[in-house]
């Protein structure tokens, strides 16, 4: 067995597929180490407990479920931008089942603490992206926000949205990109003030 593993990405990748094969409690230093062919010292050299390997592990999915596209056209506007995080969510649910549901109910103690700040980094990204491609979209009316109802709500509206969505494992946009079509771009003369 070896014990010098050659990077920290290539026990992550191991940690992943792990993940997708046995669902992420199977992550552990142990089951790390021999998907990695390396002994329990050298994941220790990178991680310093269970928990810490665990958390980088599911940071690790999560980036790869939302990484950028190499085409900027998903952030053109922001019927593709939903249509591109559907395409995601659906990628992630297929690739790392029960990933979504499960993996935020699991972790204990501080692990959780680190899950949920984790989580929500990610979550908080996705949302202030959304709301940047709403801004920069050139297909949205001029009138189409005021004082009240500002991009940041619409983009907080979509992201609750995309949340259920993903909660009840549903990957059909139809019926957001819709509500993104009526209430962006289309003006409706019934609702005219």
């Amino acid at each position: 067995m070896n014990t010098v593993i050659t990077s920290k990405d290539d026990i992550l990748k191991n940690s992943r597929e792990l993940i997708r094969r046995e669902g992420w409690s199977a992550v552990n230093i142990r089951s790390v180490a021999v998907a990695c062919g390396v002994s329990v010292g050298s994941i220790y050299n990178y991680f310093g407990s269970k928990a810490e390997l665990v958390s980088a592990a599911v940071e690790s999915v999560w980036h790869e479920i939302f990484h950028l596209p190499q085409e900027e056209t998903a952030f053109s506007d922001t019927l593709s931008c939903v249509s591109w995080i559907y395409e995601r969510m659906e990628y992630g649910s297929r690739e790392y089942p029960g990933f979504f549901t499960l993996h935020s109910f699991s972790f204990i103690g501080q692990e959780r603490a680190d899950g949920k700040r984790m989580m929500d980094r990610t979550w908080e990204h996705i949302e202030k992206r959304l709301c940047s491609v709403i801004k920069q979209d050139p297909n949205v009316r001029a009138d189409a926000f005021d004082g009240q109802f500002t991009a940041e709500k619409f983009a907080g509206v979509l992201f609750s949205l995309l949340l259920s969505a993903l909660l009840r494992q549903d990957y059909d946009p139809y019926a957001v990109l819709e509500i993104i079509r009526r209430t962006l771009y289309e003006r409706n003369p019934a609702y005219s003030v």
